[in-house]
């Protein structure tokens, strides 16, 4: 049966490629903030593109918080995306100033350390073995834009509760490229801008709904 998957409308966010990216993938695409639609669906995606602060106030004003707290708390699947990443952290920081994000993981995005900014263009990451959205893309090259990210992992899990798989990729310094983090998934990178690799990404997170 086809996968439900929405597309959060929360008036940012690259829309349009996304959209097509998760039709691509198989799944059946609807762009809303439809509260009912968005607990529904098999799966959510949060897309995200601009500034840490007027993403947070772009979801906090249309319910995104919310929706995506919800999912969570009833293992419902949710994949966000460059920013749509960076927001499930606890704050970013730009310019001096610090945003609280949505708090799902710890840790600060800041700005990378590197001779040029934005990090725009192709590169590899290093996915553990074990990784889901990498099944068999483990060394293909991904498309990123952006100057911040999170540059530690501090997430403590005791078991039984398994350890998240993250992924990381090297642009002046080490930054996390992806998580996977029980229904709760990520990347840095825009896999519906990474050609077939990011499709067969976003095939692999369609099929584990």
């Amino acid at each position: 049966m086809t996968k439900t998957v929405v597309v959060f409308d929360y008036g940012t966010g690259n829309i349009h490629s996304a959209m097509k990216a998760v039709e691509a993938a198989g799944a059946r695409a609807v762009l809303t903030r439809d509260r009912a639609a968005c607990a529904d669906a098999d799966g959510l995606l949060v897309p995200g593109v601009g500034a840490f602060a007027a993403v947070m106030d772009a979801l906090r004003t249309h319910g995104g918080d919310e929706v995506i707290e919800r999912r969570l708390a009833g293992g419902r699947p949710v994949l966000g995306i460059c920013v749509g990443m960076q927001v499930l952290f606890d704050a970013g920081v730009e310019g001096g100033v610090e945003t609280p994000g949505l708090g799902q993981w710890p840790g600060v995005v800041r700005r990378l350390e590197a001779p040029i900014l934005p990090h725009m263009g192709w590169n590899t990451v290093t996915a553990p073995a074990d990784s889901t959205l990498f099944a068999g893309i483990g060394g293909e090259r991904f498309y990123f834009v952006h100057s911040y990210a999170a540059t530690e992992w501090t997430l403590d899990v005791i078991p039984p509760f398994p350890a998240p798989r993250v992924t990381w990729c090297e642009y002046g310094e080490p930054f996390v490229a992806a998580v996977e983090n029980g229904p709760l998934s990520a990347t840095q990178f825009h896999p519906e801008k990474s050609g077939a690799a990011g499709i067969r990404l976003l095939t692999n997170w369609v099929n584990s709904l």
